[in-house]
């Protein structure tokens, strides 16, 4: 069987083609996700931060418990956005494990230097040299509050040596410091420049007084290294963190790491599940409808004593052959794409430089694997009917096409349309990424119903579209509609790829928008103040005492930006935050307050958007149980409910519940408002001059930079949705090309009887348009529903927005790619002699 099936793939290469691309395609699409999964799995960061530490404790993660189902207590970790910390007692507790030389606290402080801005750099505390470890090159250790140490990354480019002096901008305020020495690491450091401070300084700039960002252990040379770790994982799981060893102490040493592992993992798995569900509807159709197109050939077989055994082994090869194939040319390309896609994720800031595409066999093997096994499936379930009748029925089902479907197909297809109706219900009554699952749910539902009922959907559309298809064609759209209504089973896999193609982009695509959209409008209709003081290096919190004594200055509101864990009716989420000063916020700011106010802001107590709200159970007047970005837990008492939780996050604090619990201890931004006949531009440039990095501009410009952030945030998800709506695309135009090319003794047989080149046409034409006028019906219906559902959970509009533009180029660049792909072949099969035509296979 192996030896027919490479030889009727060498005979029928055109016919095997489209099946071929489909398969190539799929494994290029599945492999580039694959890798991105595999490569965060693999991605540790970079642990000679701490090359000397046999082991690293810190707090990177929070693991919640979620809903016990079956006796048995859901757990989800998610990573902490502003970086977790650890009591100063532990590395107390830790030194006097026997066996352990010493423990050493390591701060971790935002800085920036003068002579070197661009180079991201961190502050750290000079014993904490002992954890790479650094040697001196030049001078000595910073002996007071006024010097400083400097790494070797950070001298080379600038020159500093000892003696020099610098500016170091840290807590946003800049300081001079005369560099006492040089270190360096032997050269095994990399990622961030470090300098260094005495530790006492260290820790008077730390924003998080009495905590350590991470304590690293030195062992004794004679320590039982198993005996010292079990010890110290003990102590550290007391203290609410974990031990790092091995390569995992780069997740302790660079919390980036952690953030961007976490991303890979969790774009990729879920584009992946996307991508495989895509690839799985297009694989099936193609792969079936070429077997479908081959009916005469297995018939013809099984009439010349091949047994039904035998026929489901050739076709299982012929699969498997292709698939083999497809892997050889898809694998390296999507490796190829994965690194592409990499270096534009750290181009945009999604990923660090160090975050590199690792392995690919493991990837390479379960996508090709997978595709297999789907192919194979497809063809196994499409040439049952053929292999379990007699010769002789197979032979006459081969010359005409079965009407519909069975009742199983029947039961099954609405069954899935009134699972995707239920889940409408699902995704109103939940928001976020529960809501995002729900929905592509309720899409991929709609979809396999429609797969299902297609031949009876083809039917009644050839039956409603007969008169008008007459009535604008003529005799050719006769022969049009009785092609449809005959070929009802045979266009199944065209309908489910154009449904498919127009479902998913009018879905996804436009639900970006959407959110997108949201962000900005209620970010510049909720902001009140005219100016907005910023700076790189963030503000302290005596900028807006500041802002408030400028003359003509009426409000001026601090905004600390950060993200705060909060419950979900399935699970955690991660939602962005502000902290705010309520003191005369009601002037600079919207939030379209719905209960409560923001007057009633105090440490205690939140203010939270009406669909966190929803999302989480909460009320006014409830106690909200939530985790601070940090990971410490806190229940403050609901004081306001607001509807502008896309423009200014889900949930306000107020700023003193921040304290010592963000990274930097600092405000993003202050709003400031003046009177309408003031004239404050010069005092508030004066202000800005006072602050490293200060500038202030008008409130319209931060609207627009709000808008790019946004829209470079969005890319990620529209490109993969590009990449998965035109593979759907290049499938719907791959099985239009089968289809039509399948058509050759057809077309051939009615010139043979009289109709002229032209009414043969016309009748593709007819067909076309009807086909692909019950398609874009169905998929546009299909993303209607799934976008107006999601957009109203998860943003509250009743209307999605769709643009015009959007919506034309979707439904018209679809219907062109699917005429051409028809029009095309058809022209190249009517310059085919006719009698020539009737001789060729099928």
């Amino acid at each position: 069987m192996l030896r027919l099936a490479a030889q009727t793939l060498r005979h029928r290469t055109g016919g095997f083609l489209a099946t071929f691309v489909a398969l190539a395609a799929g494994v290029t699409v599945l492999t580039t996700c694959a890798l991105l999964v595999e490569s965060g799995w693999r991605h540790q960061g970079d642990p000679h931060r701490y090359g000397a530490a046999v082991a690293v404790v810190a707090d990177r993660d929070l693991t919640v418990d979620g809903p016990t189902v079956l006796g048995e207590t859901e757990r989800t970790t998610v990573v902490l956005p502003e970086r977790g910390s650890v009591p100063e007692r532990v590395a107390g507790d830790l030194a006097d494990v026997p066996g352990v030389d010493r423990a050493v606290g390591d701060r971790r402080l935002v800085v920036t230097t003068t002579a070197a801005p661009e180079l991201p750099t961190t502050g750290h505390g000079w014993s904490s040299t002992a954890l790479a470890p650094y040697r001196l090159v030049s001078g000595q250790p910073p002996r007071s509050d006024g010097e400083i140490a400097v790494d070797a990354r950070l001298a080379g480019p600038t020159g500093l040596a000892p003696g020099a002096t610098t500016e170091v901008v840290t807590g946003g305020v800049s300081r001079t410091y005369e560099v006492s020495g040089v270190v360096d690491a032997d050269g095994t450091a990399s990622g961030r420049a470090a300098l260094f401070f005495t530790d006492a300084h260290a820790a008077a700039l730390d924003p998080r007084p009495g905590r350590y960002d991470a304590v690293g252990v030195l062992t004794a040379p004679d320590a039982d290294r198993d005996a010292v770790l079990a010890e110290v994982r003990r102590i550290a799981d007391a203290a609410g963190a974990a031990a790092h060893t091995g390569d995992d102490r780069g997740l302790a040493a660079e919390p980036e790491s952690a953030a961007a592992r976490s991303l890979a993992l969790g774009a990729g798995a879920a584009f992946a599940g996307y991508a495989a569900a895509i690839v799985g509807f297009v694989v099936a159709g193609t792969v079936g409808l070429s077997v479908r197109h081959r009916r005469r050939d297995l018939a013809l077989l099984r009439a010349v004593a091949a047994t039904p055994g035998q026929v489901r082994a050739m076709l299982l090869a012929e699969v498997g052959l292709l698939a083999l194939l497809a892997g050889a040319v898809g694998v390296p390309a999507g490796l190829l794409a994965a690194r592409q896609v990499r270096d534009a994720l750290v181009t945009r800031g999604f990923l660090p430089d160090d975050f590199a595409v690792r392995g690919g066999a493991l990837s390479a093997a379960a996508v090709v694997v997978t595709v297999a096994v789907v192919a194979a499936l497809s063809a196994w379930i499409a040439a049952l009917r053929v292999t379990r009748i007699r010769p002789t029925e197979a032979l006459g089902e081969a010359a005409v096409e079965r009407a519909t479907g069975g009742r199983a197909r029947l039961v099954c297809g609405l069954a899935c349309v009134a699972g995707a109706l239920s889940l409408t219900v699902l995704t109103g009554a939940t928001d976020g990424q529960t809501a995002l699952g729900a929905a592509m749910g309720m899409l991929y539902l709609f979809v396999l119903g429609v797969a299902l009922l297609a031949p009876w959907i083809n039917q009644a559309a050839a039956r409603l579209l007969g008169p008008v298809l007459r009535t604008v064609w003529g005799d050719s759209g006769y022969l049009a509609a009785a092609n449809l209504r005959a070929n009802a089973r045979g266009t199944v896999a065209v309908l489910t790829a154009l449904v498919l193609s127009v479902g998913l982009g009018g879905t996804v695509w436009f639900l970006q928008d959407n959110l997108e959209r949201q962000t900005v409008v209620q970010s510049r209709e909720g902001v009140l103040a005219q100016y907005v003081l910023t700076s790189g290096a963030g503000l302290p919190a005596s900028a807006v005492a500041e802002a408030r004594r400028v003359p003509g200055v009426v409000a001026a509101t601090g905004v600390r930006r950060t993200s705060v864990v909060v419950p979900d009716r399935l699970e955690p989420q991660t939602v962005p935050a502000q902290g705010i000063d309520p003191l005369g916020a009601d002037r600079t700011l919207d939030l379209r307050v719905r209960s409560g106010g923001l007057d009633a802001l105090r440490e205690g107590t939140v203010a939270v958007s009406t669909a966190r709200a929803d999302a989480a159970g909460w009320r006014l007047g409830d106690r909200a149980r939530l985790w601070l970005g940090d990971g410490t837990p806190v229940t403050l008492r609901v004081v306001a409910l607001y509807e502008r939780g896309w423009g200014f996050g889900d949930v306000t604090l107020h700023r003193r519940t921040l304290d010592g619990h963000t990274v930097t201890g600092l405000d993003d931004r202050v709003l400031i408002r003046t009177a309408p006949d003031a004239d404050a531009e010069a005092a508030l440039a004066e202000l800005a001059r006072r602050h490293p990095g200060g500038q202030v501009m008008d409130t319209a410009r931060l609207t627009g930079e709000l808008a790019e952030d946004v829209a470079v945030s969005g890319w990620l998800n529209k490109t993969l949705v590009t990449v998965l709506v035109g593979y759907a695309v290049l499938a719907a135009a791959d099985t239009l090309v089968m289809a039509a090319l399948a058509r050759t003794r057809e077309l051939s047989l009615l010139r043979l009887v009289g109709v002229t080149r032209g009414q043969v046409k016309r009748m593709v034409y007819a067909e076309q348009a009807g086909l692909l006028g019950v398609a874009l019906l169905i998929g546009a219906a299909i993303a209607a529903v799934t976008l107006t559902t999601i957009v109203r959970a998860v943003t509250g509009a009743t209307v999605p927005h769709v643009p015009v533009a959007g919506w034309a180029t979707l439904l018209g660049g679809t219907a062109a790619l699917a005429l051409l792909a028809t029009v095309l072949p058809v022209a190249r099969i009517l310059r085919t002699a006719p009698v020539e035509g009737m001789g060729v296979r099928e």
